[in-house]
């Protein structure tokens, strides 16, 4: 395996990768946030509200220690460290009661809120020597502190501690009191009626859920059957679950109502709006409801103009509600690392033509273009030695050579130069094709089976051959020049090869750069690493308790990235048996994961309904997008590194700036999910597939040129966008009866599909 340089990152570098708290102070802090949303004491914001607040002590004496250390990392996380001292002292508890469980509740582990500071890149490897105690640890670096989730662990969770549902309120008034504001919101003014309107979808679900857990099981079906017709049809999945918790027993245990308990709702309302609501339930004095908007709702407030009803259905949709603005303002280097310098050899083939016609060197400039190109450092990529990756070999170096060379010679793509399309069909694929991958090269094809096999193609002349065994390696004269051909065994050669070791379904697949490699992920829990020399499995990864949906090779390769049902994402390095980072902060499975071109940061898609973007570095979420209606299945970067494309079983692609943390485009035209998304080489064209049969190219470059970047408010955090799908699209290729689920450019922007022929 390949060596790696341990690398030190800048001081400087690492106050840039946290997030900076919001400096308005209206709804992103704990501090300001509760003050800013009371309007009457609750049992759970009177203790965070007041100083010094010595009743605390006699509720203290109440509860069992738990439920005491809970509130105490409750009131440290907010700040209030005069209340903690004084409740800690009344209690009898020891000094180090609150690092033994963890000073921050959200983080979810023992290592306390320290834990979230940045490190550096010889943290990150130890020097490529971590131990197994140390991988675990990234583990809580990695979870957002207001989304926990409910995975399994020990550790208490400060939230579900807090919130249980408890009865306040007569049970045959929640239909009163729903109706009530929802006769309010339909009866304000048209602006600030679509922003209000957002809060009925969270308020239905908690109220729903109050009743079942107070045993009132036909209140909450009547509720249920009453206010389930007015929820946006994109929550029609979750409500369906909803609807099967209908006693207290089903309660428990259940991964979405854990969610519901765990997660706060984010809804995000111009201040004149909430100043409305606020003013409303305060004339009401309808405590049932403000309660539950602060316990279970996180509303984020913004000065200026409310938002239209098309702008927020744009950003809402999923799980959790949308994403706080505080959570896109983290620095992002999303620029692409300096190529190392190669010289460019000219090519035999071109330099005859060019001695024929007597001008010779007449490649000369384009290979200082390459090299020129190549000296220059992008403003906004990382330094270089950020995170440790590996040192290019020889054949490494002879690769890049020749993708210079392919480079050269690459088509330019655009509105009036469409690409070809060449479309592999998986034809008797009757172990059900379930992922595909092409080499970087295109030489390769690889497809991952239901009935647990990887099968690799050539799809060159050149047949795929086996290293020979020990005993003919030492015959052979390592001294000769063909010795690497020699190695090779004639005997074994095929144009496929089927690999064994999976116990179940394989649903990702996925080549090394330097093709040597090829990763695949199971139904079984693991992570394979096959030598494409041997066609043997190398590593068995386990590390993941359930199924592993994806797969993804850095583009640096050494580094790899899986996402499972276990709701998280897992870094890894081929030659550690366990994770480097742990990547945890989903609501859902981790359906789809993709490397940045720069290789400092992973994109996540999740059946969430949102997109998260990790810094490898430190574990830290930088990124939450919002705005898919449904589970996401497809990722896939700018070769520039600044935009992100995504699909999902909504049909729609939606385009996002990375650096600026917004959604800019919304592509519709596929009529059913879109499992797979390709940027070209030069990133002109953008290819998406879907199940609907059908290949969609769009212009990426009018899409992403008609961008007016002054319009990205940083207050409020939305732009308009505008309906420009017709204007974008350049052609929708029908297969005949197979759906897309993978898209690949050659290195001269050919563009191949692959899938599996359904008659």
């Amino acid at each position: 395996m390949a060596a790696v340089q341990g690398g030190i990152v800048d001081t400087v570098d690492k106050k840039d990768i946290k997030a900076e708290p919001s400096e308005d102070g209206i709804g992103n802090n704990n501090n300001n946030g509760n003050d800013n949303r009371m309007l009457s004491p609750s049992p759970s914001s009177s203790s965070s509200s007041g100083n010094n607040n010595n009743n605390n002590t006699a509720a203290a004496a109440t509860v069992d220690q738990q439920t005491l250390v809970a509130v105490l990392q409750f009131l440290k996380k907010n700040k209030l460290n005069d209340s903690v001292e004084i409740l800690r002292r009344e209690a009898g508890l020891p000094e180090d009661s609150l690092d033994i469980k963890g000073s921050d509740p959200g983080a979810g582990g023992a290592a306390g809120s320290a834990n979230l500071e940045a490190v550096d890149a010889a943290t990150l490897l130890n020097r490529v020597t971590v131990s197994a105690s140390a991988a675990a640890q990234p583990q809580v670096k990695g979870k957002n502190a207001h989304f926990p989730i409910g995975n399994g662990e020990d550790q208490p969770d400060v939230n579900v501690v807090l919130s249980a549902y408890s009865q306040q309120g007569d049970p045959a008034l929640y239909q009163a009191y729903y109706s009530g504001l929802k006769r309010f919101i339909e009866s304000v003014l048209d602006c600030h009626r679509a922003e209000l309107s957002q809060v009925f979808y969270p308020l239905f679900v908690h109220m729903y859920l109050e009743l079942v857990y107070n045993n009132h099981e036909n209140e909450a079906k009547a509720f249920f059957q009453k206010f389930s017709g007015d929820q946006e049809c994109y929550y029609e999945d979750d409500l369906r679950v909803l609807s099967s918790l209908t006693k207290k027993e089903h309660m428990r245990g259940n991964e979405t109502l854990l969610d519901f308990r765990t997660s706060k709702f984010v809804l995000r309302i111009s201040r004149d709006s909430y100043q409305l609501l606020k003013r409303h339930l305060q004339e009401r004095q309808n405590n049932q409801i403000w309660n539950i908007i602060q316990e279970h709702l996180y509303i984020d407030i913004f000065d200026g103009m409310p938002r239209s009803k098309s702008q927020i259905d744009a950003m809402s949709g999923s799980l959790a509600g949308e994403a706080k603005r505080e959570a896109n303002k983290a620095k992002v280097y999303y620029g692409l690392l300096k190529e190392p310098e190669i010289e460019l050899p000219l090519d035999d083939e071109d330099e005859e033509a060019e001695n024929e016609e007597g001008k010779p060197k007449k490649k000369k400039p384009k290979k200082d273009s390459m090299g020129s190109k190549s000296k220059k450092q992008d403003p906004n990529a990382p330094i270089q030695t950020r995170i440790p990756l590996p040192e290019l070999k020889d054949s490494d170096k002879l690769d890049k050579i020749m993708y210079m060379k392919e480079a050269t010679k690459r088509i330019r793509l655009g509105p009036d130069a469409l690409p070809s399309i060449c479309f592999y069909s998986f034809l008797n694929a009757y172990q059900g094709l379930t992922g595909v991958d092409v080499t970087d090269d295109s030489s390769l094809i690889a497809g991952g089976f239901a009935d647990s096999t990887v099968r690799v193609w050539s799809v060159t002349p050149k047949k795929l051959r086996k290293v020979k065994s020990a005993a003919d390696l030492n015959l052979i004269d390592k001294e000769s020049d063909d010795v690497l051909e020699r190695i090779m065994d004639e005997k074994t050669s095929s144009e496929s090869k089927i690999l064994h070791g999976h116990s179940g379904p394989v649903y990702g697949v996925s080549f090394s750069p330097d093709r040597n490699y090829l990763l695949s992920s199971s139904e079984d829990g693991t992570v394979r690493l096959w030598s494409l020399q041997t066609f043997t499995c190398l590593v068995g990864y386990k590390g993941h308790n359930y199924p592993v949906w994806d797969v993804s090779f850095s583009p640096h390769g050494y580094y790899f990235v899986s996402g499972g049902h276990d709701r998280v994402a897992r870094l890894w390095a081929t030659d550690h048996y366990q994770p480097l980072r742990i990547f945890s902060g989903h609501l859902a499975d981790v359906t789809c994961t993709r490397f940045h071109p720069n290789s400092n940061y992973i994109a996540t898609g999740s059946s969430d309904r949102t997109i998260r973007m990790w810094d490898v570095l430190n574990g830290n979420c930088v990124r939450i997008f919002t705005g898919h209606k449904g589970p996401i299945h497809a990722l896939d970067f700018s070769p520039s590194g600044k935009f992100l494309a995504s699909g999902a079983t909504d049909s729609r692609v939606l385009l996002w700036d990375i650096g600026h943390g917004l959604m800019v485009g919304e592509l519709k035209g596929h009529t059913d999910t879109v499992y797979t998304l390709k940027f070209s080489r030069d990133g002109e064209i953008l290819a998406s597939g879907s199940m609907d049969n059908t290949v969609r190219l769009w212009d990426a470059t009018k899409a992403f040129d008609d961008l007016e970047t002054d319009d990205f408010t940083a207050a409020t955090g939305h732009i308009h966008l505008q309906d420009n799908s017709q204007e974008l699209i350049l052609g929708t290729y029908m297969s005949k009866s197979t759906p897309v689920v993978h898209l690949h450019f050659t290195r001269r922007n050919l563009l191949l599909a692959a899938g599996a022929y359904n008659p």
